[in-house]
């Protein structure tokens, strides 16, 4: 099972740059056509989160013409805090689980070696995120039907601090709540984020966390502190997910751009691991 996560978008009104400098739908459309060459073909798209810049019904519009013109296997896609929920889920409700909770973006992924949990974090009107005693609520009960299935929760706030002053400003709030929870829930092996716009790894209790990178621009690194944070220009990449068949999970980092290669690995004589074939006979 190949699982490919794309992360913070940011689709705007056609013509319009994100932050006056970045051509998001550009960057979008090329990511999106990466992942539909890859071989093999990712099993499911899980999108992180801030699908669009502003949450206006023109830039959902533009997302799911987007969507419909690359990607052919199931999509599952979550919230940011630069969505507005309300928009969201009139303008993507025709994507699976987008409408299955009445109040909240956030359903089970079944059928699958891998169960997905997709969760809500998002406060209106707030860059931070936030899973309230309702959203909670939802998350125990979906882990308890399936105790013993392998489970990645996917929300857009990382529930973890990463030494970025500014983006530890907007992280996940309740973070103690949530790994209380999870301690009764050993099956969640990986909880996959977004939102940092930088690749970033920690934990959470037992479980993996994995924040991805975006499909546009990146977040400067900027481990200093007492100044802000700016956008700059890195690669684009997103991340895979690859289920191995001894139940194993593996990440990988995959860039939106091609670069030189490949090319094969020509080793010198003297190379220390090297080991000449034997002879034929």
């Amino acid at each position: 099972m190949l699982i490919a996560q794309l992360s913070d978008l940011h689709v705007r009104p056609r013509g319009i740059p994100a932050s006056r400098v970045v051509e998001t739908n550009m960057l979008v459309e090329r990511a999106l056509a990466a992942v539909a060459a890859l071989n093999p073909l990712p099993d499911m798209v899980v999108i992180s989160g801030d699908v669009t810049e502003c949450g206006r019904p023109e830039e959902y519009r533009m997302a799911a013409e987007l969507f419909r013109r690359y990607l052919t296997m199931p999509v599952f896609v979550i919230p940011g805090n630069h969505d507005r929920r309300g928009n969201f889920r009139e303008g993507l409700g025709h994507m699976p689980g987008v409408t299955a909770h009445p109040d909240f973006v956030q359903y089970a992924v079944e059928d699958y070696p891998v169960r997905l949990v997709m969760l809500d974090s998002v406060v209106p009107e707030a860059g931070y995120g936030l899973l309230c005693p309702q959203r909670l609520a939802f998350l125990d009960a979906t882990l308890s039907a399936a105790p013993d299935k392998p489970t990645m929760l996917v929300l857009h706030h990382p529930p973890m601090l990463t030494g970025s002053a500014g983006m530890d400003d907007i992280f996940l709030r309740n973070t103690g709540e949530l790994g209380a929870l999870l301690a009764r829930h050993p099956q969640v092996e990986r909880i996959l984020t977004g939102h940092h716009h930088r690749s970033v790894v920690g934990r959470l209790g037992n479980a993996i966390v994995i924040v991805a990178p975006a499909v546009v621009h990146q977040t400067e690194l900027n481990l200093i502190g007492g100044r802000p944070d700016f956008l700059v220009m890195e690669p684009p990449a997103y991340q895979l997910h690859l289920h191995l068949p001894d139940g194993g999970i593996a990440t990988h980092l995959a860039y939106v751009e091609r670069f030189p290669g490949p090319y094969p690995f020509l080793v010198d004589a003297d190379y220390p691991g090297y080991r000449p074939k034997p002879a034929r006979a």
